[in-house]
């Protein structure tokens, strides 16, 4: 499955692997322009993959309201006990610090994996 806006940013669900890439600049306007991304997340919780990787190494930016969207997501496999999250991030890139580390707090399990 993939959500792309060719120019500016692409978002590739590998189901064999349960690996999300972002790649580009997100920065949709407002949380209803993230609904696409939104039922790929979902879709992939309700399939219950025992590991999900999220990789946002190639993510340049990433506004607030697509950070709330992968902040849900958190919130909801959290509340599911038998899937485990990885987020890869870039040292190079420098929102994702702050926020990944914040999508830590709300699901402590989660493992970040930093280049």
């Amino acid at each position: 499955m993939e959500i792309s806006d060719h120019q500016e940013y692409s978002i590739r669900y590998d189901e064999t692997t349960a690996t999300i890439l972002f790649q580009g600049t997100l920065r949709l306007i407002g949380v209803k322009a993230y609904v696409p991304l939104t039922q790929l997340l979902n879709q992939v919780s309700e399939n219950e993959p025992p590991l999900v990787t999220i990789n946002l190494r190639q993510l340049k930016s990433l506004n607030s309201s697509g950070v709330t969207t992968l902040a849900k997501f958190v919130i909801k496999v959290n509340k599911k006990e038998n899937i485990q999250v990885t987020i890869q991030g870039s040292n190079q890139i420098p929102w994702q610090k702050k926020s990944l580390t914040n999508l830590k707090r709300l699901m402590p399990r989660l493992q970040l994996e930093w280049e």
